[in-house]
């Protein structure tokens, strides 16, 4: 409707373009705001990596209607896409597709309910929220009906540190250190790792990858080395559901970093949690909790998990769980002590509802630090949401979900670490996405 105050989306990755579309469906006034310069930005610092789900689980149906509308070709549906595959087969065209509903270069750093800080109630929701957005050179203000919060955690990192602070000595050495999978097909990337040692630090499908990949540098260059450090007593089931996964290709990587291990080519160190990094002439050492230090190494990869970033959403009224960071009624749905990425309980706008109505957070960042989710989960959060707020209360109940049961997300839970690579399918399994 004319005049009518648009849905604001935050973030242009799959979950928030889906949104998108779900609302456009809808014909409700929709605007996506992206801080990157392309849609799936976040994605495509991921996007040499092969994404586990195939395309099958990875295009929205909104967003397909909307596509096929434009003459798009829906990939093999058999296919496992790289990240840039995925963003340039789908997320592209997807924002192109809803055209001005999109606005890239453009940076959220706040929202309120206008003229009332978190602690004012009188006619609180009767104002619309005031959305602050950082361009280049200006600031503007952006009044909506509500928000959706899909911007995903890629861009918090967990420290190496094992207490969730950076470990003494970490923010010095940051030169050494990456909280990215290496891409070695960068001519640089694969200098610096070539001929040396690197630790991988982390225990979930992210570190299988980084090691996988270090382990076929190795062939090549048999002084490449790689030490997997575990946070964990031992491996158990670090190596995933190998042929029983229902995600092949996850188990593939499952037995291929456990054919690495088992030649040697990869070191194992278990029950190690970094309490320090040291500098040792141009090299590094980490230390343990406990004081004991590892051989020195050239390289750290860490990949320990993803946090939410709930700075800019500190003047609106959220209920989340004090431990995962999720929505309270969905944390009990989603926690990694009990539940694998399979076995997710169906959740839509009811579970994403916070005190302040209109509020969603959505995608991966709806799982605080829970590392379960998988890009079906988000797409099924968004249509929930759209139906909401079009009134279609029925619609947004009915919440259905059917997702590959693979029994490897669960791993040692929060108490050990998180599985990283999870959120490729936002960050959708590693949203690595925003």
């Amino acid at each position: 409707m004319v005049g009518e105050r648009p849905v604001v989306v935050i973030g242009a990755g799959p979950t928030g373009l889906a949104a998108a579309a779900e609302l456009a469906a809808r014909d409700l006034p929709v605007l996506v705001l992206e801080k990157g310069a392309t849609a799936g930005a976040a994605v495509n610092e991921w996007g040499h990596v092969r994404l586990f789900s195939m395309w099958r689980d990875l295009v929205d149906p909104a967003a397909e209607k909307l596509l096929t509308a434009t003459g798009w070709q829906r990939p093999d549906d058999e296919g496992c896409p790289t990240g840039r595959e995925w963003i340039d087969s789908y997320l592209v065209p997807l924002a192109d597709a809803l055209g001005e509903r999109v606005r890239f270069g453009s940076e959220v750093t706040g929202m309120s309910r206008l003229g009332r800080d978190r602690i004012v109630d009188a006619a609180r929701e009767e104002q619309p929220f005031a959305v602050r957005v950082r361009t280049r050179g200006s600031e503007e203000r952006i009044l909506a009906r509500a928000v959706v919060d899909a911007s995903g955690t890629w861009g918090s990192p967990n420290p190496v540190g094992s207490d969730g602070l950076p470990a003494l000595g970490e923010e010095a050495a940051v030169e050494r250190i990456s909280y990215r999978i290496p891409d070695l097909s960068d001519e640089s990337t694969r200098i610096c790792h070539t001929g040396h040692t690197t630790a991988v630090v982390g225990s979930g499908h992210s570190a299988l990858t980084a090691l996988v990949a270090l382990a076929t540098l190795a062939e090549e260059n048999p002084e490449t080395k790689a030490v997997w450090v575990l946070r964990r007593g031992e491996i158990g089931d670090a190596f995933g559901g190998g042929a029983a996964d229902q995600l092949a290709a996850r188990g593939a990587l499952g037995q291929r970093a456990r054919a690495a291990v088992e030649s040697g080519t990869i070191e194992v160190v278990t029950g190690f949690r970094t309490a320090e990094v040291r500098s040792a002439g141009g090299r590094l050492v980490l230390v343990s909790e406990g004081g004991r230090a590892l051989e020195p190494v050239d390289e750290v990869v860490s990949l320990t998990g993803f946090r939410p970033d709930l700075s800019f959403l500190s003047e609106v009224r959220l209920e989340l769980d004090a431990t995962l960071q999720a929505p309270v009624e969905l944390a009990p749905l989603i926690d990694p002590n009990v539940h694998s990425c399979g076995t997710v309980y169906p959740h839509g706008a009811g579970e994403l509802s916070h005190p302040e109505e209109g509020v969603f957070l959505a995608g991966m960042k709806s799982y605080g630090r829970a590392p379960t989710f998988l890009a079906l989960t988000g797409y099924e959060q968004v249509r929930s949401i759209a139906a909401h707020l079009a009134g279609d209360h029925g619609n947004a109940t009915t919440v259905e979900l059917a997702l590959p049961e693979t029994g490897v997300c669960s791993g040692g839970g929060l108490s050990e670490e998180p599985d990283a690579s999870t959120q490729k399918t936002e960050l959708a399994e590693p949203d690595r996405v925003s």
